[in-house]
């Protein structure tokens, strides 16, 4: 599994695309950190391009890479090696080197501009971890959805439809669940719906981490209450391992019991 997973990683590293990416967040920060003399500031409106973006690169990335080296995996799958290995080499290959550029993108400006030296650090650094569980997470579900079609234009489309339902359909439904149920006590379902969602579960945290837990506007004080605690900070980092884990779980499972 090992040596797929360098594979992937240089090969996706070679790609032009890596390139891209990487030069998107590097120029990214350098104007955000140009435009605002606060490093809060660059840093709250990273987090609105990050919580949408992340998951969206993610989700391509992994459908693409699936598809396009599809004639390679079968010729892995040929060999004498597991396939549980060749998937989640192949996925761990993808989802690490697109957290490498996240990181290094978004890094070199900050550490130049003196993030290490500025109160903004631990907000940096909890939107660079949540940017990573982000992409981990729709790596996986990328590489999910694409091991259960064989169509490709299919498994395009199920990815992207499920990036817009998470990124955008989904609020939407929360929020009307919320002003409809509004005379019920709505604690515990405003908390198990936001970390239903790891979109949401990520802005939340970093919303309350950067200390403006007003703009989350009539649930505020509820999130305020639980995931301001250091268990509801352990409770949300668990709850992100979970939605890493059970879609790794599933590529293996759906791995083992295809037949290629």
């Amino acid at each position: 599994m090992i040596k797929i997973l360098k594979y992937s990683f240089y090969d996706l590293m070679r790609s032009r695309w890596s390139y891209v990416y990487f030069a998107f967040y590097l120029l990214l920060g350098v104007v955000l950190l140009f435009l605002n003399n606060d490093l809060s500031k660059a840093v709250i409106t990273l987090m609105n391009v990050i919580i949408v973006l992340v998951p969206l690169i993610g989700t391509i990335f992994g459908v693409m890479y699936y598809y396009n080296s599809k004639e390679f995996t079968e010729l892995l799958l040929a060999q004498p090696v597991k396939r549980t290995s060749i998937f989640l080499g192949q996925y761990l290959g993808v989802a690490l080197s697109l957290s490498m550029s996240l990181i290094i993108g978004l890094g070199v400006p900050f550490i130049f501009y003196g993030i290490f030296k500025s109160s903004a650090i631990w907000d940096f650094s909890l939107l660079l971890i949540t940017g990573t569980f982000l992409t981990l997470i729709f790596t996986a579900l990328a590489f999910m959805i694409a091991l259960s079609n064989e169509n490709k234009i299919k498994g395009f489309g199920y990815a992207i439809l499920l990036w817009l339902f998470m990124a955008v359909i989904y609020d939407g439904i929360f929020l009307m669940s919320l002003i409809a149920f509004e005379e019920y006590p709505l604690d515990s379902f405003s908390l198990i719906g936001t970390m239903a969602n790891p979109i949401d579960l990520s802005r939340v945290l970093i919303l309350l981490k950067l200390d403006i837990s007003a703009l989350l506007g009539y649930t505020g004080a509820v999130f305020q209450k639980f995931f301001g605690t250091s268990f509801g900070v352990i409770v949300s980092i668990a709850m992100l391992l979970l939605w890493v884990v059970i879609p790794t779980w599933i590529i293996q499972r759906k791995a083992k019991r295809k037949d290629f």
